[in-house]
């Protein structure tokens, strides 16, 4: 991070660096009052932190998997988003984006806590933008499909099939980071990438049986 931001302040930008540990309250306390005492405010707030652990539900520990997802992926999202709000609220102005996941618009096999944490967060981000749109801050989802990260290498994915997401549907950091500046410039309530899986999205809401039988027969059946 020290890197990135000598990068940053070398093409004419401003950055500080506040490592921050989202279980932990105190750091999360720590993360917003250092930005604000520098900055002075808080114009977009990116929940960016995230993190999986995929399994069989019944072979998920619960303290290293289940809670520690839920506790980074959603709650402390929350708790940061609060702390914000009041400088918010108090300028009427503001931008917060939440970064979720197509987990949290199709629930799949192995993702059953993960699933919990991004459609947590559809919900979370869904009712926020209708609390505080009358105090002009605006609120956005971004939920994107498989990226060319080191997310399955930490999520202890391990399938039998091989199946993954086709590379013509992989996306790049470099991918999710404009579609984040866009929507700072662009808000939208809710903006899923790529646009090629809303078809999926959508057959999904429509037709959950059919969707059901297709994940079950060539996915659970052969993984299990």
């Amino acid at each position: 991070m020290d890197a990135l931001a000598t990068e940053i302040r070398a093409t004419g930008g401003e950055a500080l660096v506040v490592p921050t540990d989202l279980t932990r309250l105190e750091q999360i306390e720590a993360l917003v009052s250092q930005s604000l005492a520098h900055f002075g405010q808080i114009d977009v707030l990116l929940n960016n932190a995230g993190l999986g652990r995929l399994n069989w539900l019944e072979k998920l520990e619960l303290e290293k998997d289940i809670d520690f997802q839920i506790q980074v992926n959603l709650t402390g999202l929350i708790q940061t988003t609060q702390m914000v709000l009041p400088n918010m609220i108090a300028r009427k102005q503001g931008h917060i984006i939440n970064m979720g996941s197509i987990a949290g618009l199709i629930g799949t096999p192995t993702y059953s806590v993960y699933a919990a944490s991004k459609f947590g967060l559809r919900g979370f981000t869904e009712a926020l933008r209708r609390e505080v749109g009358i105090h002009g801050i605006r609120v956005s989802g971004i939920y994107p499909g498989g990226v060319a990260t080191e997310f399955g290498q930490k999520a202890g994915i391990k399938r039998k099939t091989g199946i993954s997401t086709p590379k013509s549907l992989k996306l790049s950091a470099e991918d999710v980071a404009q579609t984040v500046l866009r929507v700072v410039r662009k808000p939208r309530r809710a903006v899923i990438i790529p646009g090629l899986m809303r078809p999926t999205v959508w057959l999904n809401v429509l037709f959950p049986g059919l969707i059901d039988k297709i994940i079950e027969s060539r996915y659970t059946r052969k993984e299990r």
